[in-house]
């Protein structure tokens, strides 16, 4: 595979620490939403132009939280976005409009972890609260899961993509990998091998399996459909974020300033990505916080707590930056 140059284009606009990106791209129209959200409990939407000099430029900042937003996702067709904050709440946004629609009130603690499903009907959040929640569009609380659930915050939600298989896939600082089954929000199975606390949960495009990291520096695969455990990734440092490509059989893993990419054919890693940072200090580097890949799998987002998104160009043969 080729090698990154270490001239990655970056993105600017946030106060503080990027903690969530997403990106949706569409018929040639481009953007996403980042939060931070160390201190500026915003929201921002970017048109990005895939310039070398300044890949992208903030369209409008969405205000509405009150407290720190921790997680933000984006609806399949990109009109909407859907974040969670320390404030207790979800907002549901019109990204038109720059507005919320909705804002969902059930949550006694912090908001974690958000998700749509995939036909945008349902939606699930996490909390210090230990709780899951399931939720309709018109911000009413379905179901609360609390049998068998977490005995510690509930760190990462997910839906998956498999209408076959309908689950909801949860982690958190219990340890534990949870796998719940979306029609009657039962639990499934209990995925054990971890460490540490979770701090992300990803599934990947079809739905078959899921991979779990966090203190541990260890990232686990989980077969969806068996239930069982599939394979370990070390790795150096705590694992912040992780991703699957959409369109190729790799794993991406944020641990520390840097990114791997693993082939899980193969189970080699792919690349080793870390951002070259020119600086005078001896403080340690930005930190790898959140991960993104557009959806056509050419183009993967990071979001450092340097207040930078970084972006690497994927082709058939190498991952490059720019």
């Amino acid at each position: 595979m080729g090698h990154p140059d270490r001239d990655e284009p970056e993105i600017s606009g946030h106060n503080l620490v990027v903690l969530a990106w997403y990106v949706f791209c569409r018929h040639g129209f481009r953007h996403a939403c980042a939060n931070n959200s160390i201190s500026d409990k915003t929201l921002i939407v970017w048109k990005l132009t895939r310039d070398d000099a300044n890949y992208g430029f903030p369209q409008k900042r969405l205000y509405g939280h009150s407290h720190f937003v921790s997680d933000v996702v984006l609806s399949s067709d990109g009109n909407y976005a859907l974040s969670g904050s320390w404030d207790k709440t979800l907002r549901l946004w019109d990204l038109a409009a720059g507005k919320t629609t909705r804002r969902f009130e059930d949550h006694t603690k912090d908001v974690l972890s958000v998700a749509f499903s995939v036909d945008n009907r349902q939606i699930v959040s996490g909390s210090r609260d230990k709780t899951i929640k399931l939720w309709n569009t018109l911000a009413e609380c379905k179901y609360t899961i609390q049998e068998e659930g977490h005995t510690d915050w509930v760190s990462c939600v997910r839906f998956s993509p498999n209408h076959q298989n309908p689950i909801i896939v949860s982690c958190g600082w219990d340890r534990m990998v949870k796998v719940w089954n979306l029609t009657n929000c039962r639990l499934k199975i209990n995925h054990i091998g971890h460490t540490g606390y979770l701090n992300t949960v990803t599934v990947s495009p079809d739905g078959s399996l899921c991979a779990s990291g966090g203190k541990d520096c260890k990232a686990m695969l989980w077969d969806l459909n068996d239930g069982k455990h599939l394979h370990t990734l070390d790795h150096n440092d705590i694992i912040t974020a992780l991703c699957f490509s959409p369109n190729r059989y790799w794993l991406c893993a944020a641990y520390g300033p840097s990114i791997k990419i693993w082939d899980l054919e193969s189970k080699d890693m792919v690349e080793e990505l870390r951002p070259e940072v020119v600086s005078q200090s001896k403080a340690e580097p930005p930190q790898c916080l959140s991960l993104a890949w557009s959806t056509d799998g050419q183009t993967l987002f990071a979001g450092y707590s340097d207040n930078t998104i970084r972006v690497w160009q994927v082709s058939v043969t190498s991952v490059s930056s720019h």
